[in-house]
């Protein structure tokens, strides 16, 4: 079965353009660090791809052993690993967030 949602994670990874694996929906955040990242995804003006994992346990299980990343939410871009909270939150200080959302979604346009 594990082979089987890890097939599964990497096809949303591959699928997406901007992928956020988080607690809630961006509408309804559950814990308040899915809440800031996707404040700061929201205001990059792109549209982005959710999994809520609360709703989804396997994937909450797997995914901290694939992306050997142990925390949520987990931001995706281009299929790579960008990182958590604190990341996404440095980068968009920085500028650097919304160029790359930019380009992401530039690409799938």
């Amino acid at each position: 079965m594990s082979e089987t949602i890890e097939s599964t994670i990497q096809s949303q990874i591959d699928n997406h353009k901007i992928l956020l694996y988080m607690k809630g929906s961006p509408q309804a955040p559950q814990c308040g660090f899915s809440a800031q990242t996707v404040q700061c995804l929201m205001q990059c003006g792109e549209q982005f791809a959710y999994v809520d994992i609360l709703s989804n346990p396997e994937v909450r299980a797997t995914l901290p052993k694939m992306a050997n990343w142990p925390t949520f939410p987990q931001l995706y871009v281009d299929g790579e690993l960008v990182g958590g909270c604190d990341i996404v939150t440095e980068m968009f200080d920085s500028g650097e967030l919304q160029t790359l959302i930019k380009e992401a979604a530039s690409e799938s346009a």
